[in-house]
């Protein structure tokens, strides 16, 4: 029987070819679908789990997040600088970095913090060690800077109207392991290089915020302030209690215990200076949206299923009809009407299974290449991977595909091979 079915199928392999990239197409969709949203949810929320709360001043809660753990620039307010030194003083805090944002080497983000920061996250050097002096950075594991190298800022992107900040150079001390977040694209300098660059070493208030301006504040930006007050070899300082500090946008907290981050999410949300959120929170709300799109999408393509379902039927049932003559010819010889039946199910079949395997080969083929590139431009690793939930589909599939694969092989069980050789 199977070598009757493998003659079969090479004779008509054309039609066959086309009956299983309908399917494979079909089921790559609603794979592919499923397996990239679970993989961004997995993704981000990796990216995010090293930075327990956020601080920062009143504002979107989701743009806070997504600008302090996923580097996407914006123009956040600025809270004020003393909210600093008060975390670092709170017994509930183990440790309270700031972020400023704003300037870009080569597209990629510099972003202002401090060696509390980056030891308290990254996973160690792979080259080199940390910043020292004012003048210094650390680089990220897909930063293609070396040890020695310099780094030349430019406020905002370049092609969005930045400009490159004269006589400002820091030289790369260390680069960091992978960490598979944004983090790994980032460009780490001390926190008071960037108040200084910026004109904001000196005064405890700021009208607007100097690290997330975009092109057009840049310019005004050079209008009015002096961007020279960086000294490349000056000590860093990191004692947030002297003098007044300039407005932040964004303070990363690690509590000591869940408890105390609870309580202080409580406190500086209360606080009418500050809010405080979970990043993990924020992202179960995005989650949702996510999760509204993939049912959509997950419509669609059990739709478009359906209608590939229903083409298959029609044409088998076709196909059928037109191999009656055959048909009659091997009961004519003697062939059961149980062979008949399992020939032709078993031909349909083996095209549908093998689109199925086909298609979910494509979906994780399709969903592997979104993630490297968006991997490539927003700085994390979105893992693809089937797990349980997809083996179960996979199962159901083959099984309706067995089932619809009885129709036609019933209407080809019950023909007649009189009437068959008669036509």
């Amino acid at each position: 029987m199977i070598r009757f079915v493998l003659a079969d199928l090479k004779r008509l392999w054309a039609g066959s070819v086309v009956i299983v990239l309908l399917v494979a197409l079909a089921v790559a969709l609603g794979v592919g679908v499923s397996l990239q949203e679970r993989a961004l949810r997995l993704g981000s929320a990796r990216a995010a789990e090293k930075f327990d709360v956020i601080v920062g001043a009143p504002g979107s809660e989701t743009q806070l997040v997504l600008s302090a753990v996923f580097l996407q620039p914006a123009a956040l307010p600025l809270m004020p600088g003393e909210v600093l030194a008060e975390l670092n003083d709170d017994p509930r805090v183990e440790w309270a970095a700031p972020v400023g944002f704003g300037d870009f080497h080569a597209g990629y983000p510099i972003v202002g913090t401090t060696t509390t920061l980056i030891e308290g996250t990254a996973g160690g050097f792979s080259q080199g060690g940390m910043f020292r002096t004012e003048g210094e950075a650390v680089v990220g594991s897909a930063v293609p800077l070396q040890p020695g190298e310099a780094v030349v800022p430019t406020h905002g992107q370049v092609e969005q109207g930045g400009h490159e900040h004269e006589g400002i150079r820091y030289r790369v001390s260390g680069r960091l392991n992978p960490t598979g977040t944004p983090w790994d694209r980032a460009i780490l300098v001390p926190i008071q290089a960037v108040w200084h660059v910026h004109g904001m070493g000196l005064e405890p208030d700021q009208d607007h915020d100097h690290d997330h301006a975009g092109p057009d504040a840049a310019h005004e930006d050079e209008e009015t302030h002096e961007h020279h007050d960086m000294d490349a070899d000056a000590p860093l300082d990191e004692d947030w209690h002297r003098g007044a500090l300039p407005g932040l946008p964004a303070i990363l907290v690690k509590p000591r215990t869940i408890a105390d981050a609870y309580r202080l999410r409580q406190d500086y949300r209360a606080d009418g200076r500050t809010l405080a959120v979970f990043p993990g929170e924020i992202l179960t709300g995005l989650y949702a949206t996510l999760g509204d799109a993939r049912q959509v999408l997950a419509v669609i393509a059990a739709g478009t299923q359906l209608l590939v379902a229903a083409a298959l039927l029609m044409v088998t049932v076709i196909h059928v009809g037109q191999r009656r003559r055959q048909i009659g010819a091997l009961r004519a010889f003697g062939a059961p009407r149980a062979a008949v039946f399992g020939i032709v199910w078993l031909e349909l079949s083996v095209l549908v299974g093998l689109g199925i395997l086909l298609g979910y080969g494509g979906g994780y083929l399709a969903a592997s290449l979104l993630s490297r590139a968006f991997a490539m431009q927003r700085g994390f690793s979105l893992p693809v991977g089937f797990t349980s939930e997809d083996g179960a589909m996979l199962a159901i599939l083959v099984a309706v595909a067995a089932l619809l694969a009885a129709l036609p092989a019933w209407l080809a069980y019950r023909q007649s091979p009189a009437a068959a050789l008669r036509n």
